[in-house]
């Protein structure tokens, strides 16, 4: 069977999407390649489960190390868990394909996508994206795709599609997008304080070659693709219409109640009513099955909180579509860290805390590119505590992996230099309490917590998340979204920024696309909001970075060396660098290009080990009097280290004034002596005089004597 191929010029370079060569025994495989970049993915499918009430799609995406001529590091040398560059690419792949299926459509739906090889210049996350969303056209499964992705960059004032990864460090914006025909339906952005045209400049830029991405997916759909051949159920309007004679003005009732807890209280009341009336526990043949029933309240009860919002403008705590919750905010909760802060926005809470490191606790990032480290990190800890359930507690799960990235890079843009601020920063939020945009709180505790440990940010950052709901051609935005709001409503739209800019975006979208003017609309209501939590913020809890860090944060220092005396301060082995971190408790870094990082929990420790250094790296200048010591006799001198590490020759004819017969009869091994550079020949060997000196003290004492007299 010979492959099915679509080629298109696509930005710099052509896009090639192939089928029917790998993965033929797949419901849909498709090899996408741009450049030297080769991504696969595909899918397979199988009927669903009983009782499953949801749509069990699994998105699986790998990074093999031979794509980039790698061999698998550690004991096993094999690709084991995923980084988290991969859980981040497949919650990038997910969040635009699962609203493009229909509900009740509840089959199994594994996507399986691998880089295979890599220019590592073009990242393949977006290329998986394609690839993905091509594997499900062909599959005859009911997506109604296809989705395109696209990554746009934004350097020296032009938007740039596809941008090398090389040139992204001149970016102001990465943008990944997605979208379809009728419009965006995923965003992620990483900014530096980008204003709100930009960012929409760049999705409109983006949205042109996503059509055309899907445009060559239909394209092979046409040429290779299976026929869709499920069918809706028929709805059961029965059901419907009992559930919300019995619920639906209970439900509005109880929506009312402000409080979280006492709110979802009356909501389990009217539940347990709803499912006794109409699918008893205790009947052999209950009119309906009770699954059933519980999943139609749930849809009565998203009927519900929508009407609400978009007939009499009322949320379900009784705010207004723009009204923002209770903000209140601490900083210096805990003794002995670096930094800490409590953030309270209505019932979600975020704790957090700032630790600061050295350059020894910088993350390695060993991937398909060139290794590097990452001198910031953000973590973000959702414990089931924070929604007052009993789940299992496990490993940390995609979902907080994803929302520590997106206040990681929200945060990033604002971070002192390391020239000014060496330090490794580690920010860890632990949701305490969570009723929406918590990953918006850890942004906005991020922001107090660097502030209470010092770290020199160029400006405050926060976060708000705006919802929408939608009924025909009736649209509504709300901001601060609840965590219900989150479920029942068409989209979460996340922004984060600072006064003059936004540092990161991550939408969210249930419903099938957004109109670029939606999207403008909701970049208006998120600067306006963050401007007011802002103002909160440094108002009533913390103006401005401290002006020192932490008494238990390592303090550190940093000089400038010639690299050429590298050597000298570590020393035959390590011996010289282990001797000075010994004596002085200090902890030292040498970089290639004679950068040294002296850090220590004291500040003296660190002065001895700069002042240690300096000694040793600085250098010999000719006539300039050192105070030495005696470190080797011979029969035609004295050898006398000047400085750490370097010596010189102090001819028998120059240890005194006075005639010497014997080197030994003026010194000895260890004895002090002060002496003159008089000369330092090419090849480095340093001539020493004490006549010099001792001639140059009687001159000083005779001309004391002549002023006297």
């Amino acid at each position: 069977m010979e492959p099915t191929v679509v080629e298109r010029q696509i930005g710099r370079h052509t896009l090639r999407i192939e089928t029917g060569r790998l993965g033929r025994q797949a419901a849909g495989a498709a090899l996408v390649q741009y450049a030297e970049t080769v991504v696969f993915a595909a899918t397979v499918t199988g009927p669903p489960r009983e009782g499953t009430d949801f749509f069990p799609l699994t998105v699986d995406y790998r990074e093999k190390a031979y794509a980039a001529g790698k061999i698998p590091g550690g004991f096993f040398k094999r690709e084991s868990r995923p980084t988290t560059k991969e859980i981040l690419t497949m919650r990038m792949i997910d969040r635009p394909m699962r609203p493009l299926f229909p509900e009740g459509f509840y089959d199994e739906v594994l996507i399986q996508a691998m880089c295979l090889a890599t220019d590592q210049e073009h990242d393949p996350d977006v290329l998986s994206s394609i690839a993905s969303s091509t594997a499900l056209c062909l599959s005859g499964l009911p997506f109604e795709g296809p989705v395109g992705t696209v990554r746009v960059g934004y350097i020296n004032g032009d938007y740039v599609l596809f941008p090398k990864l090389s040139e992204m460090a001149g970016s102001t914006l990465e943008l990944v997008l997605s979208g379809h025909k009728d419009g965006v339906n995923m965003i992620e952005v990483s900014a530096s304080e980008v204003s709100e045209e930009v960012a929409a400049g760049a999705i409109e830029y983006g949205m042109q070659f996503i059509r055309q991405i899907c445009d060559m997916q239909e394209e092979l759909r046409r040429k290779a693709g299976k026929p869709a051949t499920w069918a809706a159920p028929a709805p059961d309007t029965s059901l419907h219409a009992k559930v919300r004679e019995l619920a639906a003005s209970r439900i509005r009732e109880a929506k009312r109640i402000t409080g979280k807890v006492e709110r979802n209280t009356a909501m389990e009341a009217v539940y347990e009513s709803v499912l006794g009336a109409l699918s008893p526990e205790d009947a052999e043949n209950p009119p309906y099955e009770r699954d059933a029933v519980k999943r139609m309240l749930d849809t009565v009860e998203g009927e519900v909180v929508r009407k609400m919002v978009l007939d009499e403008g009322v949320r379900a705590d009784g705010r207004g579509p723009r009204d923002i919750r209770t903000i209140t905010g601490e900083v210096g909760v805990l003794p002995r860290v670096h930094g800490s802060a409590i953030f309270q926005r209505g019932e979600t809470q975020s704790l957090v805390v700032a630790t600061l490191g050295t350059g020894r606790d910088e993350q390695v990032i060993d991937g398909l590119t060139e290794e590097y480290s990452k001198k910031f990190m953000l973590h973000y800890n959702f414990p089931p505590l924070a929604t007052g359930e009993v789940k299992r507690v496990g490993a940390v799960g995609r979902r907080e992996i994803g929302h520590g990235a997106l206040a990681e890079k929200s945060l990033e843009a604002v971070l002192p230099t390391v020239d000014k601020f060496p330090y490794t920063i580690r920010l860890v939020s632990e949701i305490f309490e969570s009723n929406g945009s918590s990953s918006m709180a850890s942004v906005c505790g991020g922001t107090l917590a660097l502030m209470d440990a010092g770290v020199p940010i160029r400006h405050p950052v926060a976060g708000i998340s705006i919802g929408m709901f939608s009924e025909g051609s009736k649209r509504k935005l709300v901001v601060d979204i609840l965590g219900e709001e989150d479920h029942f409503g068409d989209m979460d739209f996340k922004v984060a920024g600072t006064q003059r800019g936004i540092t990161g975006i991550q939408l969210d979208l249930k419903t099938r696309g957004l109109s670029q003017e939606t999207i403008v609309e909701s970049f208006a209501l998120a600067k306006e909001a963050r401007i007011k939590i802002l103002r909160e913020m440094l108002s009533t809890t913390l103006k401005a970075p401290r002006p020192d860090i932490s008494r238990y944060a390592p303090r550190i220092l940093t000089i400038k060396i010639n690299p050429e005396k590298i050597g000298r301060v570590i020393g035959p082995g390590g011996s010289g660098i282990r001797g000075l971190e010994a004596d002085t408790g200090a902890t030292i870094e040498i970089s290639q290009d004679g950068t040294v990082m002296i850090a220590c929990l004291d500040a003296d420790g660190a002065q001895r080990a700069r002042d240690a250094i300096e000694g040793i790296t600085q250098e010999v200048k000719v006539g300039k009097v050192y105070s030495g010591k005696v470190i080797g006799t011979k029969d035609f001198g004295a050898f006398i280290e000047i400085i750490p590490g370097q010596d010189g020759l102090c001819h028998i004819s120059e240890l005194s004034d006075e005639y010497v017969r014997n080197v030994n009869e003026v010194c000895k091994i260890g004895d002090p002596m002060k002496v003159k550079v008089i000369a330092v020949d090419e090849q480095g060997r340093v001539k020493l005089s004490r006549k010099a000196v001792l001639l140059e003290e009687k001159e000083k004492a005779g001309a004391g004597d002549g002023r006297e007299r």
